[in-house]
């Protein structure tokens, strides 16, 4: 019995169903979680107005590549504003790594349980998790409006 048995009543249901439909689902829920998590614990007006401000510095410096002191005018600018932004997005990033690792540990269990077999087109869960994942945040975060 592991440390991570607490989510077998949660996530062994979810697990009944076939692979590799069981593990794409739950990759949806995390990623849904994540994103609205991410949503609603960053300021999102301010994530669009730091995310336009740096394309527009971006833009200034594709222009001063000519004059290289305000260049890095610019591009100092740019970095404020990134750190800004980095800090914005770290706050939902903190709230959520203690539960995904606690969430991939009983994923890796389940799977080293099973053998760990190649789940599909010879991928592990890991891969498929992170490829799943990756695609559908993409989506989730047009599809909330998500910055």
């Amino acid at each position: 019995m592991s440390w991570t048995s607490f989510l077998d009543p949660v996530l062994g249901p979810l697990m009944a169903i076939p692979n590799p439909w069981n593990l794409l689902l739950l990759s949806f829920l995390i990623t849904l979680i994540m994103t609205v998590l991410y949503k609603f614990l960053t300021d999102q007006k301010l994530m669009k107005e730091l995310k336009d401000d740096m394309k527009a510095l971006q833009k200034e410096m594709k222009l001063l590549k000519e004059n290289p002191s305000q260049m890095m005018e610019v591009q100092k600018k740019a970095m404020e504003k990134n750190m800004k932004y980095l800090m914005q997005s770290l706050k939902p990033t903190l709230i959520t790594f203690i539960p995904i690792l606690i969430i991939f540990e009983w994923m890796r269990q389940y799977y080293i349980g099973l053998g760990n077999p190649d789940v599909l087109f010879g991928l592990t869960w890991i891969w498929i998790y992170i490829l799943a994942s990756i695609l559908m945040s993409l989506g989730l975060r047009k599809l909330l409006k998500v910055h």
